[in-house]
Order: structure tokens, then sequence, then C-alpha cells
């Protein structure tokens, strides 16, 4: 299911629950009558007062059910499989001790109620036990687990707000590299939607261009790719619930922020940083390279000009201010590359300049 499409969805859910609330309400309203033999007029407002309780409770339970129903498939996808499999080991141990405390409980008043409450219990604590505990348990029966296993092992990969605009992300999961679920925050749709809704035009251009990466991705058959739902009324910023949210669930952040990749590893959460990752692999700008930019501003240096790419990577124009604010050739002399992000040192082409290399731009145009 989209993620633009998902707030429609729970809406015809909401009301088809209100509908089936309404029905269940006049049923059970229409039963009390008969068994208590109430005539009218106190009939009909005992049919009136259960139908609407009825679509009340739906209507008010609808969301917590569907996204209950999300977490789950969320759940699923994101624990290991050992981890399911102890599990499930725990919960058939739950049952069968239930089952044996059942037999004699059965005789009491009400044992039959009480065995199936306790038959619930000891398998929720039984399935918890064995998913938590699974390295004590395999240790204590003698079995021992290969180096490396375990919850080291990322299970999903939030997805902040530079990720998303860097555009990266998409060729990294069209490779195959990305092999675990990536979650993107509703309270980080929400943040990329009043970027994309800017008056600035850089800022709205780098919105739309991050929308647009993130529809590409959902699209793409080797992403498993989910939005979650967070509470964004409170007082926390995007970048704290998304360090709090990574760090409750044992999940990953996947970001370009420097800043925001320092607070998660301080509060024990893994960082993925696309930047430290570009450290390790070829730049995309190499010395000699010809870029096409627009030079948007004064640099810091007499007559340097400051311009960016699609992706919003500076590049620093040497004797590039006479060029303000048109699109002119540039050759990159050098190329910065940190975990704050990269910076692409260049000089306006000349005659003697090197034929242009063609760049790839993000398949963006599909999206729109």
């Amino acid at each position: 299911m989209s993620w633009r499409s998902r707030p429609r969805s729970e809406a015809v859910i909401r009301l088809l629950a209100s509908i089936l609330g309404a029905i269940g309400g006049f049923a059970l309203g229409y039963a009390m009558i008969r068994a208590g033999d109430v005539h009218a007029p106190g009939s009909s407002m005992v049919v009136v007062l259960a139908s609407l309780e009825g679509l009340i409770f739906c209507y008010l339970g609808a969301p917590y059910v569907t996204g209950g129903w999300h977490r789950v498939n969320l759940s699923l996808a994101t624990t290991p499989l050992p981890d399911l499999l102890s599990g499930v080991a725990g919960m058939i141990v739950g049952l069968v001790v239930a089952a044996l405390i059942g037999y004699f409980v059965r005789a009491f008043p009400y044992g039959v109620g009480l065995s199936a409450i306790l038959a619930l219990l000891l398998a929720l604590m039984g399935a918890e036990l064995g998913m938590t505990r699974r390295p004590e348990l395999a240790a204590l029966f003698g079995v021992s687990e290969a180096r490396g296993s375990g919850r080291r092992r990322i299970q999903a990969a939030l997805l902040d707000t530079s990720v998303i605009i860097d555009g990266r992300i998409l060729d990294l999961v069209r490779t195959g590299f990305v092999d675990v679920p990536l979650v993107v925050m509703r309270s980080v749709l929400k943040e990329l939607q009043q970027v994309a809704d800017s008056a600035d035009d850089l800022k709205r251009a780098r919105g739309r261009r991050g929308l647009d990466i993130l529809t590409l991705v959902e699209k793409e058959p080797e992403a498993t790719f989910e939005v979650l739902d967070d509470d964004a009324s409170g007082e926390l910023d995007v970048d704290a619930r998304l360090v709090r949210t990574a760090k409750n669930r044992n999940w990953a952040i996947m970001t370009t922020d420097f800043n925001l990749s320092r607070v998660a590893q301080v509060e024990g959460v893994r960082v993925l940083n696309l930047n430290d990752l570009g450290n390790a692999m070829k730049p995309i700008a190499i010395p000699g390279e010809v870029l096409h930019v627009v030079v948007v501003k004064a640099g810091n240096q007499k007559d340097q000009g400051v311009a960016y790419l699609d992706d919003g990577t500076m590049v620093v124009v040497d004797n590039g201010l006479r060029s303000l604010n048109e699109a002119i050739d540039v050759v990159v002399t050098s190329v910065l590359q940190t975990s704050a992000g990269r910076m692409i040192f260049a000089l306006p082409a000349g005659p003697l300049a090197p034929a242009r290399r063609p760049r790839r731009a993000p398949d963006t145009e599909s999206a729109t």
C-alpha cells in the first residue's frame, strides 16, 4: 500500500468499521429488548443507544486494530528467523504447561475460563522468553551459536529527511546491497512535505526531489518499505523521535546528517551514514570532470562563487563570482569527502577544458 494513499484507505476502514459497529449495536439492542421484554417507547431508545455506542466504539477502535496489524507485519518482517523459531518453541512450551495445570483446574468453578486465560498468558510469556532469552536458553541446553549471530544484526533502518533528499538510497536499493526493511516515520514525511512547500526555490526543489525518490524506492521490488505512524504532537523534534524509536526497537538510523549521527551514537543507536559509505567508494565527481551548475551566491573567499548539485552537494567555484546567477560549465579540481558531507572545488571551464562527461540524473520523471 502506498504511503500517499494510506490516509485515504484508513478513512475507508473507519467508515466500514462504523457501519459494522452500528449494525452490531442494533443487533445487540434488539437482543436486549427480546431478552428483557422491553416495550415502546423504551425499546426504541435502547436500540438507538446500542447502535450509537457500537458506531462510536468501532470508529475509535479501528485505527488501533489496523495499526496493530501493521506493527505485527513489520515485526514479522524485521525479526530474525532464529528469534521467530525460538519464540514459537517457547509458546509451545507455555501451552504444554498450561494444559498440565488446566487438567486440575477444570474441576473448580469457572475452571474452563480460567484454563483458557492461563493458556493465553503462558503462551505469550513463553514466546517472549523464547525471543528475548534465546542465547541464554541455547547455552543452557548446550547449543553454541555462531559468532556474530543474535540481535547484533540490523533488523530495520529508519530513514531521515537528509538521506531521502540525498537520493543515493535509490541507487543503493537498486544494487541489492540493502537487505533490511526501510522504515519512514510519519513525522519525517511531514517534515519532507514542509520542505517541498517552502517558499525558497532551492528548498522546494530538494523537498520535491525527496518525495520523488521516496516514491521510486517504494516501487523497487528489491526494497521492503514501510511507513511507521508516530505521535507528531509531542515536544520532541524529528531527530529526537528518530533516536528514541530506533533505540526502543533496536533499529538503525540511515542518514547523511553529521549531528544526528553523533547524537545517535551517543545514545547507543547504530548509524548507517551514507557519507561514510561514500568515503570507502569512488567519489561521484572526479578531478577533470566538467559539471554544469548555476552559481547562486558568493563564497567566503574573494571572487569565489558557490553552486549546488541536484542532491545538495556544494560546489565551490574559484573566480566564479563574475558568473553569479548564471549557468556555467566548471572543471572539478578536487573533492573533499567527510562524514559531514561532500564538497567539490572547481574552476570555470575554459577553451582547453576536457569534453563534458554526461552525468546520470535520478530517475524521477516516472514519479510525477
